[in-house]
């Protein structure tokens, strides 16, 4: 069992993922990993030195400690990609908690985390998209909840959304602006247009849909009137790909991807790209143009054909 923290460090752990939550707009999810993985790192120091370390202690954590701390980690099995998400965990809580102290903690914040590889984006192709949008409407029993199925895929395919985002509609929102106002992760606002198809998907499930939607609840609902889970969209997407014959990566998510490969492949500005998806950095909205190489290698042999 990992041992706790000091109080003075268990105050000041507090005090920072509840910053990092109001004033970085970090999701709960984002709060929680950042917390298990300081509290073992915290764990491990006291097992490691045998005492129970005060925050000053903790800030002065020196290399032979960082470096027991992930061989420790990896022996376990954590990944690189984990591992140096603990890390950046590690030294955002440093640097803020030396900041507020008036101290140094060079040695934590100059570990430089494993190297990986980025997982490249796995999206649908355009005619497997199409397919799974048909399909997704033929696996619930209700005319209704077909149709809201099918709604909540359009958007993500569509519109690009997270299905997070998809769930997060009002019954207000309906009917769909041309242009919708989506607030993300990290609390970010940004502006998403809104094709016809989704407009109509959306319109379709409403006039079916066999109660009141208070403009005020939630647009999406589930068989007992609630919220509806995102857990339902995900098992409606398994069986329709066990049905076409998609692979496992054809998720929700990747509908998310399929919207910024496609939109990629047919020209579209990756600036652009980045404000429909939401992405705070250009990096991230530039694994797709790993994804679209064979559309780049075609531009360029078109170009510069072979003798």
């Amino acid at each position: 069992m990992t041992p706790p923290p000091s109080a003075q460090v268990s105050a000041a752990l507090a005090d920072w993922l509840a910053q990092i939550k109001a004033l970085k707009g970090a999701s709960a999810h984002t709060v929680e990993a950042y917390a298990h993985d300081l509290r073992d790192f915290l764990g491990f120091l006291t097992l490691h030195r045998g005492e129970t370390l005060g925050l000053s202690a903790v800030l002065a954590t020196d290399q032979s400690d960082l470096r027991a701390w992930m061989a420790a980690r990896r022996a376990a099995g954590l990944g690189p990609r984990s591992l140096a998400r603990a890390l950046s965990a590690v030294k955002g809580f440093t640097a803020w908690a030396a900041e507020r102290e008036g101290v140094e903690a060079t040695v934590l914040l100059s570990a430089k985390g494993p190297k990986y590889r980025r997982k490249l984006p796995r999206p649908l192709t355009v005619e497997g998209a199409g397919a799974m949008l048909d399909c997704v409407g033929e696996q619930a029993r209700e005319d209704w909840q077909q149709a809201r199925d099918t709604a909540v895929v359009t958007l993500l395919y569509g519109c690009g959304l997270r299905i997070s985002e998809a769930l997060s509609l009002k019954a207000a929102d309906h009917p769909l602006p041309p242009v919708l106002r989506i607030t993300g992760k990290g609390n970010k606002t940004r502006l998403v247009p809104v094709l016809p198809a989704a407009a109509q998907a959306v319109a379709d499930y409403v006039r079916l849909y066999p109660g009141a939607l208070p403009a005020e609840g939630p647009l999406f609902r589930g068989a007992r009137g609630g919220p509806l889970s995102p857990r339902l969209i995900q098992l409606t997407m398994q069986k329709a790909r066990a049905q076409l014959g998609l692979p496992a990566t054809a998720t929700p998510h990747a509908l998310r991807h399929s919207f910024a490969t496609h939109l990629l492949s047919a020209g579209g500005d990756l600036r652009a790209i980045q404000e429909l998806l939401g992405h705070a950095s250009l990096s991230t909205t530039q694994a797709y143009t790993a994804v679209d190489a064979a559309r780049l290698m075609e531009v360029y042999e078109k170009a510069h054909p072979r003798a």
